[in-house]
């Protein structure tokens, strides 16, 4: 599931060709994915014009000039592509539409969208602009992790008194927005905190600590592009990087990058998920 270094690379890839112009055409090629579309959708969205773009937790949010807002969920294979941009970002034409292709928006300055999504795990939804974080996807979900809200008092008081493995918090989206399973791995192992050790027993030093590294870890992983495992492409098809960096993600028998240590990275299952860490490094 793409986490939010590559929804924020996937919004930021989007911006040029669609911010600032008008969705000319709107081609929606089934009714649903994960859930139904809404009523009208396509009509709803042609000769609208996208007023701004910005990103919510895992969620991309594109406001149109109709006070409703186009909420877009990549799921676990979703794709949004670019092509025949007229800014020269983008050098390839406009491909034959592919079966999974399920909606192309052709936009007043040249640039088609596509939404391409194998699984359809993916999501499109409009909201009413005005109350859009009231939304059911949108209500009760924490502070951006590089936003101004997230601070060292914030995380502080969210962990006080949680019994839950610091790998659970850390996942939990009332606590921060859009950490998933390969950031919180890569934190905790900076953070030196072992994933199975419970949330109140990490002193307020340590927490304190986490915060500077939870934002260095997404904004490397951003800088890079993102990290493509399995699905992930960027708005231009190309694949992001970060995964070449992994301290431990992924990287179970392999020996700790830490001077000295020599420790086999390990992997335990934690709510169905693996958890990468270093036995010595981690505790």
């Amino acid at each position: 599931m793409p986490e939010l270094p590559e929804v924020e690379t996937v919004m930021r890839g989007l911006m040029p060709s669609m911010q600032g112009s008008v969705i000319a055409r709107a081609q929606v090629n089934r009714p649903d994915l994960r859930w139904p579309f809404p009523e009208h959708f396509a009509e709803r969205l042609t000769g609208k014009r996208v007023e701004r773009m910005w990103r919510r937790s895992k969620y991309i949010l594109a406001e149109l000039s109709s006070a409703e807002t186009l909420l877009i969920h990549l799921g676990m294979s979703g794709r949004m592509l670019v092509s025949g941009d007229p800014l020269g970002n983008f050098v390839h034409e406009h491909p034959a539409t592919e079966k999974h292709d399920h909606v192309v928006l052709d936009f007043d300055n040249g640039a088609r969208v596509t939404f391409n999504d194998p699984r359809r795990f993916g999501a499109m939804d409009l909201l009413d602009t005005a109350t859009q974080e009231q939304h059911k996807l949108l209500a009760g979900i924490g502070p951006e992790p590089l936003g101004n809200q997230f601070d060292e008092s914030h995380l502080i008081a969210a962990l006080k008194g949680r019994k839950m493995p610091m790998k659970s918090a850390l996942l939990d989206q009332k606590i921060i927005a859009g950490l998933g399973n390969i950031y919180v791995c890569e934190t905790l192992y900076r953070g030196k905190i072992h994933p199975a050790r419970r949330a109140c027993d990490v002193t307020e030093n340590e927490v304190r600590a986490l915060v500077p590294i939870i934002r260095e870890v997404l904004s490397e992983a951003i800088e890079a592009g993102g990290s493509s495992l399995k699905d992930f492409r960027q708005a231009d098809g190309e694949l992001g990087y970060f995964q070449h960096s992994f301290d431990v993600y992924g990287r179970d028998g392999e020996t700790c990058k830490a001077p000295e240590c020599g420790t086999q990275i390990a992997r335990i299952v934690q709510s169905g998920r693996s958890s990468f860490f270093c036995p010595s490094c981690q505790s």
